[in-house]
């Protein structure tokens, strides 16, 4: 015996934009939007030895934090102001 299941297909939008500000169905979950950060942000990229990025992320999981989160305080602290060294 074969179970036969089918999908109703969805109408496609019209644009990427109608596709994003399209509203969620009935049952789902809206997430609140992420929070805007006070000032505009710029990417750091940087190359750490895989040891040493294996370590930050144990660090965080066990903590409960997002390594993002964890380098950001980080250099807040290093670099609080230049004017005072």
């Amino acid at each position: 015996m074969t179970k036969k299941v089918s999908f109703a297909r969805a109408a496609a939008p019209k644009s990427a934009d109608d596709w994003v500000a399209a509203v969620p169905a009935e049952g789902t979950v809206e997430l609140a939007p992420p929070a805007e950060p006070s000032e505009p942000m710029k990417r750091l990229t940087i190359d750490v030895p895989r040891s040493l990025h294996t370590r930050i992320k144990a660090a965080c999981a066990l903590r409960g934090s997002k390594m993002v989160d964890e380098i950001r305080a980080m250099l807040e602290r290093e670099f609080t102001d230049l004017q005072t060294r």
